[in-house]
């Protein structure tokens, strides 16, 4: 967690714990907690990897990790600012025992910013005890099309050469006998083994890596929707957003108006 900070949270006995940050640092350690977490992304965006799939969170989208799910932050904006509140979550519901990433809702958005006076605060109180158990409950409503913004990291050690190439060389053209020589298997083996590993072909593979890295560059606000195309190796803006809506099911003009960038910032 923040390495400024020593709350623990697993000997915290109140049902439900906020802790707000206006520059979040992590220790980047692999970790679980007996409570379930919901990570909100107010500015800035943020890399977690839960249960060995990596997770990219752009501002204004939060991710609910399930308890015990064994999970860390990796890379992530310069400054970042982070809600992550704490549940005691019920067990006969499904929802909580799945990792979900989603845009958050101007109502949800409103009460996560509402519950900011709660943080950090270890004694159980009334009200907030009463108010996020509300937003708990009411939380798998809020999500209602989940975002498959992950990719698989593969356990077959051939393949990890293959990951560091893609994730260092995910704009050019890749040539997957090249990828194949890396492995020291045939290409055919190669498709099959990645495959089955990640549940992407390779192309998916760089399909997935460019548009999470685009929606990293959208969200940072230095870079408009055709410096963002091309910079991700498409060869062009009409290209990229065909590929973004495949992945994300809305336009890349539909996400900066999300993520509130605000009428200043240039979209073309």
């Amino acid at each position: 967690m923040n390495a400024n900070d020593n709350i623990k949270i697993d000997e915290l006995t109140k049902p439900y714990f906020v802790w707000f940050e206006d520059n979040w640092v992590h220790d980047n350690v692999l970790h679980q907690h007996e409570k379930g977490q919901l990570v909100y992304v107010e500015s800035g965006f943020q890399y977690i990897t839960i249960e060995e799939r990596i997770y990219l969170l752009p501002q204004n989208h939060a991710a609910w990790i399930p308890s015990r799910a064994i999970h860390k932050t990796n890379s992530h904006s310069e400054k970042i600012k982070l809600m992550i509140m704490f549940a005691d979550t019920d067990r006969q519901n499904s929802f909580y025992d799945e990792v979900n990433v989603f845009s958050v809702p101007p109502v949800l958005r409103e009460m996560i910013k509402y519950a900011e006076k709660w943080s950090k605060q270890q004694k159980s109180n009334k009200d907030e005890v009463v108010f996020l158990k509300a937003l708990f409950n009411e939380l798998p409503h809020f999500v209602e099309h989940s975002l498959k913004l992950h990719i698989c990291l593969p356990k077959d050690k051939r393949l990890e050469k293959v990951i560091e190439y893609l994730h260092h060389h995910y704009n050019t053209e890749i040539k997957i006998e090249d990828l194949g020589e890396l492995a020291l298997v045939s290409v055919r083996s190669l498709e099959r083994i990645f495959k089955k590993e990640t549940g992407l072909t390779l192309s998916k593979y760089q399909q997935m890596l460019r548009i999470i890295k685009s929606l990293e560059l959208l969200s940072s606000g230095n870079f408009t929707i055709s410096e963002t195309a091309y910079k991700v190796g498409y060869k062009s803006v009409q290209a990229y957003t065909r590929s973004f809506q495949a992945v994300m099911q809305f336009r890349p003009t539909d996400f900066m108006k999300n993520i509130n960038l605000g009428s200043e910032k240039r979209i073309y």
